[in-house]
């Protein structure tokens, strides 16, 4: 399955601040309140405010270097399609997760990034995205295929968030964000994406 790791510098000068802004955005939001997890609506995209706005499009344009470069269309091809994205923002908390989830009528999803715990000196995969194999695993398991080079391999992956950091991966990947076993909260942006072409008909709203 496809999968990229884009580094956005001109986003990650701004973390410190989106840090502060989402933090008070969700302290103030008494409908959405939980101990462990603040997921906000997602309407993210729609805010006017200047740093949301630079860090979406700096999203977009990472999103669109992992895309364009396992495509094989002209970039006149890909200047002639539509984007269409979704997004909010996630504060976890100590002891928090996010649920696994995979998303309908999206193609792409990207995870950003925004602040991170120091590592956990109890568990490694504290706050990891973790992806889920998605492939049947029926092929009868011997000693020939029990050591198969990466590309082949049957298991699930992970990536550790690190500020200024995203990931890009199908949405239809079924993935989660493990328990922080950590001091500190982890903040990340998530978009669902997908590009229409000229013409195309079909794709239902979101």
């Amino acid at each position: 399955m496809p999968f990229g790791v884009v580094g956005l510098g001109e986003a990650a000068a701004l973390n410190s601040e989106l840090a502060s802004f989402f933090n008070a955005h969700a302290a103030a939001d008494a409908a959405r309140q939980n101990p462990l997890r603040y997921q906000s609506a997602v309407d993210l995209l729609l805010w006017p405010d200047p740093k949301v706005r630079s860090l979406a499009t700096q999203m977009f344009r990472g999103v669109h270097s992992v895309v364009s470069s396992v495509n094989q269309f002209s970039e006149e091809r890909w200047n002639s399609m539509s984007v269409e994205g979704l997004g909010w923002f996630t504060i976890v908390r100590p002891n928090g997760r996010v649920p696994a989830t995979s998303y309908p009528l999206t193609s792409w999803c990207a995870v950003y990034c925004v602040a991170a715990p120091e590592p956990s000196t109890e568990r490694h995969d504290s706050g990891a995205l973790r992806l889920f194999e998605p492939r049947p695993t029926t092929m009868f398991q011997d000693a020939s295929n029990s050591l198969l080079v990466p590309q082949y391999a049957s298991g699930h992956s992970s990536w550790q968030p690190v500020p200024g950091q995203m990931a890009v991966f199908p949405a239809s990947l079924t993935h989660e964000v493990g328990l922080i076993r950590a001091a500190g909260d982890l903040i990340l942006v998530t978009l669902r994406v997908r590009y229409r072409a000229p013409g195309q008909t079909g794709m239902t709203q979101w």
